[in-house]
This record gives structure tokens, C-alpha cells and sequence, in this order.
């Protein structure tokens, strides 16, 4: 069953807002994954496979943002959760830097078009963020509350679509890899987890909702670019793709996917989200849910063969 993008609902005893954060040190043995590992549509895998590109340094980016900022935060708790949520990214970072490495490369695709620019940006960022600090420090001050409000807009789809991809039993009735349907369950399971985080880190720093709204808005062009652009680049690199790409093509190709359940509907999920997040009185808190999020990580392969234990 493919349930809504929006999830919801608490657990007596679980705390929604701020659970448990912690780092598992998973890994994944991509030896016998296809390039296709959604059996039969290339499309449909090359737009999940975009998340792969951009992750890793765009996992590295967020972490920048949030250790910008941890020295200003006095909150305890919150402090424990940054640590956690660091250490969270930073594996997801390794891992889906692993499906590029052992995937998409050792299949011919070039990715360095992409990975190479982000890279560079986020090489540069800690000295461009120093220099403009010394010269400016409420000059560093806004950007840095803008960037983490981008962060807190991506976070939100993230946890969106963690929520849509453990709930949506359609992707084993379509015969998807078994290691990349956990890598990305485990993923989505802690972006729900830990979804609070950079949202109550912005409000800490005194962001306020102006700011809120215009990140969204250059966070849905960014997340448009990443999963458009990526999809149909991806789609021109495939070797084995031998149908020449039009517009039409991919169309029909991407409408017949969204309706076997295989990606959420990518305008749908861009803007249907919008009503949610922009609510003044938002917090990542009142969307998907923390108690599922849990029991998937008890039953996921690797978090298992990582040692975890929720409890």
C-alpha cells in the first residue's frame, strides 16, 4: 500500500519532537545490486539514484551549517541532538557515496559533472563564511540563519519522503533491490528521527518566518534541479539506455512509474508540501512518525548487523 507524503501520529511514551539521536554505523554490499534495481524502469531508478549524486555533499553542507552554528546554542538538549544528527549525516554521507563509487561508476555513468561542483563549493564555504564574519559578523549572521533555514526546508521533504518510502509496500511487490530498499528505509527512518533538529537549531538562532519562506522557495528550485536535472542526466549517461530521450518519453515513462507506486508524484510531493511547512506556527514535530521510524530500524538489516538496539 502507497500511503499519503504527509505522515502523521505519536506513540504513548515516544517523544515526537525530540527523540533519541544517535550515529548507526551501517554498511552495504553493493556487489550484487543492478544498475537498475528497480526491475524494469530505468527512470524511476535514475530519479532516486539523483538523491544518491547530491547527498553526500549536500549531507557534508548541512553538517557545515549546523557546526556554524552549535558554539551560539545554550540549549543542552539540543546540543545532544547536533551531535547525534552529525554523526547521523555523516554516515549517510559514506553510504551514498558508496552507490556512487560502486554503482553508478562501475557502470559507466560520470557523475563528476555534479559531485565535482558541489565538492568545490563546500571546500570554499568555511573560509568565505570566516572571511565574512571577521568583516561583517550580522552580515555572517544572516547568511548563516538562511543557509540553516534551507537546510530546515530540505529536511522537511527528506523526512517526507523517509516516511513515503517505509510505508509504500508497493516497492517490494515491484521486485526492488532488497540492499538499496534498506539503505533507503534506514535513511528515511533516521531523516524522521531526527527531523526536529535544524529546524529547533534556526529558531535558536533567531530565525524568523520572512526567512523561512524565501529558503523554502530557493530549496524548491534547488530540490526541482536535483530531482529533474538529475534524473534526465542521468538517463542520457545510462549505457544501457539505448532509446533516444524526448520529452514525451520520459513523460509517459515517469507518469506510468508514479502510478506503480515506484516515486512519489514529484509536483505533488515539491508543492502539496508547501501548505504544511509554511504554516507559521510549523514544527517538524506534526508531520510523519517517530514510533514507525523506530520500528523500522529494529527490523532493518543493517542496523542490525550494526549493533542497534533502539531501546
Amino acid at each position: 500500500m502507497t500511503r499519503p507524503l504527509t505522515g502523521g501520529g505519536a506513540a504513548a511514551g515516544i517523544d515526537e519532537r525530540h527523540p533519541p539521536i544517535k550515529p548507526r554505523r551501517v554498511s552495504f554490499d553493493w556487489s550484487s545490486t543492478p544498475l537498475h534495481w528497480v526491475p524494469g524502469d530505468p527512470l524511476a531508478t535514475h530519479i532516486i539514484n539523483s538523491f544518491h549524486i547530491v547527498l553526500p555533499e549536500g549531507e557534508k553542507w548541512f553538517i557545515q551549517c549546523v557546526k556554524d552554528a552549535r558554539p551560539y546554542i545554550g540549549d543542552e538538549r539540543l546540543l545532544e541532538e547536533i551531535r547525534g544528527f552529525i554523526g547521523q549525516e555523516m554516515v549517510h554521507a559514506r553510504s551514498h557515496q558508496g552507490v556512487l563509487d560502486q554503482i553508478l561508476e562501475t557502470n559507466g555513468i560520470d557523475i563528476s559533472k555534479i559531485t565535482d561542483e558541489m565538492a568545490k563549493g563546500n571546500a570554499e564555504r568555511p573560509a568565505q563564511m570566516a572571511a565574512l564574519k571577521e568583516r561583517n559578523p550580522r552580515a555572517w549572521r544572516r547568511r548563516l540563519r538562511f543557509e540553516l533555514a534551507a537546510v530546515a526546508s530540505i529536511e522537511h521533504y527528506t523526512a517526507v519522503l523517509g516516511q513515503w518510502i517505509m510505508d509504500n509496500d508497493r516497492l517490494e511487490e515491484a521486485g526492488v533491490d532488497s540492499t538499496m530498499l534498506d539503505l533507503l528505509r534506514w535513511h528515511g527512518a533516521e531523516e524522521v528521527e531526527h527531523r526536529s533538529v535544524v529546524f529547533d537549531v534556526y529558531r535558536a538562532m533567531g530565525g524568523r518566518y520572512p526567512t523561512r519562506v524565501a529558503a523554502w522557495v530557493v530549496s524548491l528550485f534547488f530540490l526541482y534541479w536535483a530531482l529533474i536535472g538529475g534524473s534526465l542526466y542521468l538517463m542520457k549517461q545510462d549505457p544501457t539506455v539505448t532509446k533516444r530521450i524526448t520529452p514525451l518519453r520520459v513523460v509517459r515513462s515517469y507518469r506510468r512509474s508514479v502510478r506503480r507506486g515506484h516515486v512519489p508524484g514529484i509536483f505533488k510531493l515539491l508543492l502539496g508540501e508547501a501548505p504544511v511547512y509554511l504554516k507559521p506556527n510549523h514544527h517538524p514535530s506534526k508531520v510523519c512518525s517517530t514510533p514507525r521510524a523506530l520500528d523500522y530500524l529494529k527490523r532493518s538489516p543493517a542496523a542490525q548487523a550494526a549493533g542497534y538496539d533502539p531501546y
